[in-house]
């Protein structure tokens, strides 16, 4: 058995464009003033780095991260080398050879056209995820996330599927329990069982 993290540290992934790069500040250190201990505070955006998007993120009203089961942050999970812009006919040709959970290894540069995103929600896929800062084109964010949103899919971005190949695997995705947020990092870790 061996285990691929896939997450991207807090504090060196690229950050999208537009949104507040993460900041840490140590606010105790041991010996410094008197203290015993060390202590440090985070700011960052729920979409920094790997992290995970709910249907709140473009769906008014919709479920947050929190709502999302657990049960659905793991499973048997394909990833696939793919880039570019995919379509609905890309899926067509490789979804009937996918698990229900499906990431994308581009380089940070695979993403889902709107049609890619129906075909993935109509074939009853569970999760989608890509090594990109996000699901969908840079011109064209919002619609392949309603797609998969509304659908109810989960969406995983951000990855590092560097020293992953293609194959099956057994995912887990752990983000943090923030209540009412449309989106939380996490940490997300692939087991093969074929080494």
């Amino acid at each position: 058995m061996k285990i691929y993290d896939i997450s991207r540290s807090l504090q060196s992934a690229e950050v999208y464009p537009g949104d507040p790069a993460p900041k840490l500040e140590r606010v105790k250190t041991i010996g410094v003033d008197g203290s015993l201990y060390n202590l440090t505070t985070l700011f960052a955006c729920c979409h920094n780095a790997t992290h995970i998007d709910a249907p709140l993120h473009f769906i008014d009203g919709g479920a947050t991260t929190e709502e999302i089961p657990l049960e659905r942050l793991m499973g048997k999970c394909t990833v696939i080398s793919a880039s570019g812009i995919l379509t609905g006919e890309h899926m067509d040709q490789i979804l009937p050879y996918c698990a229900e959970n499906v990431l994308f290894k581009g380089g940070g540069k695979a993403f889902l056209s709107a049609s890619a995103a129906f075909a993935l929600a109509d074939a009853g896929i569970n999760l989608v995820g890509t090594d990109a800062q996000s699901i969908a084109p840079p011109n064209e964010a919002a619609r392949a996330h309603i797609e998969l949103l509304q659908r109810d899919l989960v969406i995983l971005e951000g990855l590092d599927l560097t020293e992953v190949a293609d194959g099956n695997y057994y995912l887990t995705v752990l983000p943090l329990k923030i209540e009412g947020v449309e989106g939380a990092p996490a940490r997300a870790i692939l087991i093969s069982s074929n080494e």
